[in-house]
Order: structure tokens, then sequence, then C-alpha cells
């Protein structure tokens, strides 16, 4: 097998790592250079411990700094085996942030959209006015529904900047690690809408506390989540099946990585703990490939084994070699028997799912005039 790609950060940024674990909280918003080359000259010379700054700021404050010093931070991505990752709070997040997965994202969109008959959401939304995306990734759920409630503000958070910059002016995107406090406002939003964060959050019951804040009463939460662990109701899926393997090894990357996978079988209950009230769980399902002879079935197949088959290696390459401590050439190996399993029509497979969401309690807010 030839040489693996070299893994390597290109950060020449003297501001601090941002895997430390003091780490900004502060709420950073990401603003487009339009086009302009960042300039890092200077920077080596910065000393944050210099008198005329504020020790109350502490040595990893951002204050003083500009946006454009801000912007270069965000954007001075780290490079692992080839694959591309966000810079800010490095190490957060298992996933690259390079084209080819920010196509598989928007494959995975257009998949839920069909899982969903159409719609972006499940929640009996009305006229809300206020509408959080949490972990936006490009954007696109966020833009979709600023189209679809232009009354509202729609705002997505994401560690990456790269969401586009042409979008609804109810639209807006920020640079945030949602593990941190929030700085919202109580009872700031109508919706928040939670989609494919496993394996993001280090304590969803502490995360839903967030959520149960700062929603207004009568305000819904939406948790979109999918299995990692692919199953069969035939029976196909044996003990000894690599989709078994699979399963398992991500699990145990979520374990060791300390944020789970599992999410998708435990949201009604967190949510129910976190105080939430008229709590609805959807179970989906979508096949491994084609497999299944239910047209809906069928499409949906076709676009997971497309994704899959091209988005596993942004999926798990990071999370095995740095997490679980493979070699590159076994994680490459691992990757190689998923594609090849991928391509197996007589197993029917499949990933289950739930879309759960849920109300805070109180006088409904959302019909306005």
């Amino acid at each position: 097998m030839a040489a693996p790609p070299p893994r390597h950060s290109n950060s020449s940024t003297p501001i601090r790592d941002s895997s430390n674990a003091n780490a900004p909280t502060t709420r950073d918003s990401f603003y487009p250079t339009n086009g302009e080359e960042d300039d890092d000259e200077g920077l080596e010379d910065v000393d944050y411990r210099d008198d005329d700054l504020d020790s109350a700021y502490g040595d990893d404050s951002f204050i003083g700094d500009d946006t454009k010093t801000m912007s270069c931070y965000i954007t001075d991505y780290r490079f692992e085996f080839g694959r591309r990752y966000h810079s800010y709070r490095d190490g957060a997040y298992w996933g690259p942030n390079d084209e080819t997965a920010n196509e598989q994202q928007d494959v995975a969109h257009h998949m839920y959209y069909l899982t969903l008959d159409g719609k972006l959401h499940l929640a009996p939304l009305k006229n809300p006015q206020e509408i959080l995306d949490v972990g936006t990734g490009t954007g696109i759920w966020a833009i979709d529904m600023a189209d679809e409630y232009p009354s509202a503000k729609v705002t997505g958070v994401d560690l990456s900047p790269i969401q586009p910059s042409f979008v609804p002016p109810n639209c807006v995107f920020e640079i945030d690690d949602m593990t941190l406090p929030w700085t919202y406002s109580p009872n700031q939003f109508d919706f928040i809408h939670v989609r494919e964060m496993f394996g993001c959050i280090p304590d969803w019951d502490e995360f839903f506390r967030q959520c149960y804040m700062s929603l207004r009463p009568g305000g819904y939460v939406e948790v979109v989540e999918h299995s990692v662990e692919p199953t069969s109701d035939d029976g196909s899926v044996g003990p000894d099946h690599f989709y078994r393997l699979w399963g398992e090894t991500v699990v145990q990357s979520g374990v060791q990585f300390g944020k789970t996978f599992t999410i998708w079988s435990e949201s009604a209950e967190r949510l129910k703990r976190a105080g939430f009230v008229d709590v609805v769980e959807v179970d989906y399902k979508w096949p491994m490939n084609g497999w299944s002879s239910d047209p809906k079935m069928h499409e949906l197949g076709r676009w997971n084994q497309f994704r899959l088959h091209n988005g596993v290696e942004g999926f798990m390459l990071r999370l095995l070699t740095s997490t679980l401590g493979w070699p590159y050439d076994r994680a490459q190996i691992h990757l190689a028997q998923m594609r090849a399993a991928l391509r197996d029509y007589k197993t029917r497979a499949y990933l289950p799912g739930t879309v759960v969401y849920a109300r805070k309690p109180g006088s409904s807010v959302l019909c306005r005039d």
C-alpha cells in the first residue's frame, strides 16, 4: 500500500492552540474578507502577557484583535492525511470540512428532505421569529428555513466558516462551539434545530438544559439523528457480519472520544429529563444501498450508498487514527471493507434513526400577529 499523505497542521499563527483547555468562550461571528489576503505580518511579535493588555481578559483573550486577525485564525485550517479540518476549537469535531465532506453534508440534507416527505421539520411551528440551527455545517438547512419563514431570523452556528456568502437577508451564521456555555438570552428562540450532532456533544443533558433555557415558553426543539450501527430485520446482518464490527468500532471511538454516537436512541428520554413536554418520537430507516423494493426506501438507499461510499473516510479517518490510535494503513483497509460491504445487495441492512421534537412548557408564543 502506498505511503499515506503527511499528517500535519498548517498553523503558523501565534494565537494559542484551540485544543487548549483554556480556549475562548466568547461567541465569534465570522466576517468574510471579501477576497482580501489576510495579513499575518507582525503576528510573531505579539506578546499576550504585555502589561498594556488588560490582565482581566486572560492570556487567551481575542479582545483587542481586529476582525482580519480573527478571520485568519478561524480559517487557518488543520490538515491530516490530506483532509482539511476546522481550526477553531481544534479537535472538538471528528469530521473534515473540505469540499468532499461538504458535499456529503448536502447529500444528507437531501436525504432528510426525502425522509420527511418534503418537510424541513416535523415540529408544529406557527410563525416562528427566532430559529437556531446547531451545527449548521454548510448552512443548507438554515438557508432553506430562512426562505420558508421569511419573517424569521435564522441563525446557523458551526465550528467552521464553510457557509456561502450569498444567503437570504434573514439568515446569519456564527462561529461558535455549542458545547461551551451559551451566550444567548434566556427565552430567545422559538425553534432550535439539532441534526447529526452525534459524536459532538460531551454532555447531552447539559446541552438540552441550554436548549431549554434559550427557548421561549411554548417553543420547540427538534433532534434528528441516526444510528451508526447497521442492522437488519431479516437476520442478514449476522453477528459475524462486517457491519457489526463497523458499528462497534464507531461506538467505541465515541466512548473513547468522550462524545457518544448513540444519541439517536436517547433523545426522547433526555429531553423529558430536561423538562420538555409533548415529546414526540418518529422513527425512520435508511437502507445501506438500493436493496429495498419500496420506491422511497430504494431511493433513500441509493443516496445512502453514495453518501457512505464517498464519505466513510471523512466520517472515520480521524477517529480511527487519532482517537483509537490505528495506523493509517489499517484504517484504510477498514474503510475499504466498508465500501465493499455497501455493494452487497443480499444484505438487507439499514441505519435506524429518530426525529424527536418536544415543547418547552408554558403559553405558546409561536402564534404571533
